[in-house]
């Protein structure tokens, strides 16, 4: 307990699943939490979690597609609280299964916008104010898909491995500056995204799993507080796969 304390940490993608998860990981260690997301969603109920849990929290909208409102999401949080020590950029969307040279032009533009566009504009405004302190944490979420190809998936697929190039040029372009970032890759995690999925679908991931089971949103979001901590103050452009080891097999 207290690994975040008194750490100003804005997450986004933060009203569900994995990015839920780390909201309430990071306001159990004691961070004050700022949660970003779609101005669409409801964030109350979330917040609640968050006070009763005893944490300090607060809601910006959020865009990541969007420049501008990427920049005045950063701007926001830094007017109210001061600063940013952490961020987790972790909004992100999924692709419907396509053959390459049939796919939809449409959904590539849409999962690189959003995916990989989307993390450059939440680490250029964090990196402005990191600069700017002085200091600073990225925790970028990836994906099993940025290590490995998945047949059918090649937007995702590319945009994840994209995200981890980002991770690794901050690391060696701002290491000097007190500021790191890391990335964490996801195999399947048993997440609302997952509700409508064909069972056939779900039993072929557990299957190819060692652990027989999806990951659960609490398992990434511990390695988030890894990350977002002083307990991985070494690592700088690190990758941690959590995947119940499917690349081991």
């Amino acid at each position: 307990m207290g690994k975040l304390e008194k750490k100003v940490v804005f997450i986004t993608g933060g009203n569900s699943g994995i990015g839920l998860a780390s909201c309430l990981a990071a306001a159990r260690e004691g961070a004050t939490v700022v949660v970003a997301d779609l101005a669409s969603v409801n964030h109350e109920p979330v917040l609640k979690q968050l006070k009763d849990l005893g944490a300090e929290a607060s809601f910006v909208p959020i865009d990541v597609s969007d420049s501008a409102s990427v920049k005045k999401a950063i701007e926001t949080t830094v007017e109210k609280y001061g600063r940013l020590d952490v961020a987790l950029n972790n909004a992100g969307i999924g692709a419907p299964y396509s053959s390459i040279h049939e796919m939809d032009e449409k959904v590539w533009d849409r999962v690189i916008a959003i995916n990989l566009t989307g993390q450059f504009y939440c680490v250029k405004y964090e990196l402005q104010q990191f600069v700017k302190q002085g200091y600073g944490v990225i925790v970028n979420l990836a994906s099993l898909a940025g290590l490995v190809a998945e047949p059918g998936l090649v937007p995702y697929t590319a945009s994840k491995h994209g995200v981890l190039g980002i991770t690794k040029n901050i690391a060696v372009q701002y290491g000097h500056q007190n500021i790191r970032a890391n990335a964490i890759c996801p195999y399947y995690i048993d997440t609302p995204l997952l509700k409508d999925l064909n069972a056939n679908v779900r039993d072929k991931w557990i299957e190819r799993t060692p652990m027989k089971r999806l990951g659960k949103a609490e398992e990434v979001a511990q390695a988030f507080i890894f990350f977002a901590s002083d307990d991985s103050s070494y690592c700088n452009g690190s990758i941690l796969a959590i995947d119940g080891g499917v690349l081991a097999g």
